[in-house]
């Protein structure tokens, strides 16, 4: 079982389509063909069903797949520390973050890292929450800019700044000439909010939960962006972070919210079970050496304006 066919598979698994993964794999298809055969001997097991000339991962094959993300994982984690070794001043950090890090929070921190460090080179995910724990776990990535905390005790955490929820309103909302409001004066109105598997909704929920609020939900969106977006268009009013200027919906109104459970935690995760790359760990303890306070200032800042 070598290197070349476990990868090889992790691909046909997640594509399950021959000619697309020999594609993707730049191998032809009938070497790709040989090498998942060869695998499926050595493990005395089929790893797809063959369906109408078609894959279709079955419950062997979904073990492996677990497995072999976590050993070419272990293999590559490896192969940089090895490297890192060598050349402690280059190697590779694989870091994942939430979608709304992207406009303000890590630019800044890649930007203010690679200055010092400008070999290392960034294996950069966007993903939400619950994506990002399971890249973790999966040693697809080493370190997270995430939140809230994850729930598991399967990961470290070094808390970088607070965010504010606030009321996102259409400009033209009854309530959107608010300075602050509370969530229970939102009784029956609409919600655009995120979808049930993502940490910011559970935070929504919770919130909604305390002020006795029976919410009607009318679309569950992928991203925050998306429910600016629709509420911008008056479908409905939506909980957000709050966020920097430069990346506001023009067409919305954002008012801070006076409850105090009204905030998600945002910070650095790595996973326990593991040792990360020595890059990696530079990365981490540069942002945990107090970087971040920055950030948080300017959070703050960024937000002091007339609707607060």
């Amino acid at each position: 079982m070598n290197v070349d066919e476990l990868h090889w598979f992790v691909v046909l698994a997640e594509t399950e389509h021959m000619t697309e993964a020999a594609q993707k794999l730049n191998v032809a298809q009938p070497t790709l063909s040989r090498g998942l055969k060869r695998l499926e001997r050595e493990l005395h097991a089929p790893l797809f069903d063959r369906v109408n000339n078609r894959l279709h991962l079955n419950a062997y094959g979904r073990i492996m797949l677990e497995h072999s993300r976590r050993g070419l994982a272990e293999i590559r984690a490896a192969d940089e520390r090895i490297a890192a070794l060598r050349d402690p001043d280059s190697g590779t950090v694989r870091l994942a973050f939430l979608h709304s890090m992207a406009s303000y929070l890590v630019p800044d921190v890649l930007r203010r890292f690679r200055l010092e460090t400008p070999r290392v080179r960034f294996d950069l995910r966007q993903a939400a929450g619950h994506e990002i724990v399971e890249l973790l776990t999966g040693g697809r990535v080493d370190l997270a800019i995430t939140g809230p905390r994850p729930d598991s005790g399967d990961f470290g955490w070094h808390q970088l700044l607070t965010e504010r929820l606030c009321l996102v309103l259409p400009r033209n909302h009854r309530l959107a000439d608010r300075r602050r409001i509370n969530l229970a004066e939102t009784e029956g109105e609409s919600y655009i909010a995120l979808g049930t598997d993502f940490a910011l909704r559970g935070i929504t929920n919770d919130l909604w939960a305390a002020e006795g609020i029976n919410p009607r939900v009318v679309f569950e969106a992928m991203e925050i962006a998306t429910i600016e977006g629709l509420v911008a268009a008056g479908l409905g009013v939506g909980v957000v972070p709050m966020p920097p200027p430069h990346r506001r919906e023009p067409a919305a109104v954002y008012v801070s919210l006076s409850n105090p459970r009204a905030k998600r935690p945002i910070g650095l995760a790595w996973p326990h079970e593991r040792p990360i790359p020595p890059p990696a760990q530079r990365f981490a303890a540069f942002v945990k050496a107090g970087q971040h306070r920055t950030y948080g200032e300017t959070r703050d800042a960024q937000q002091r304006r007339p609707h607060e």
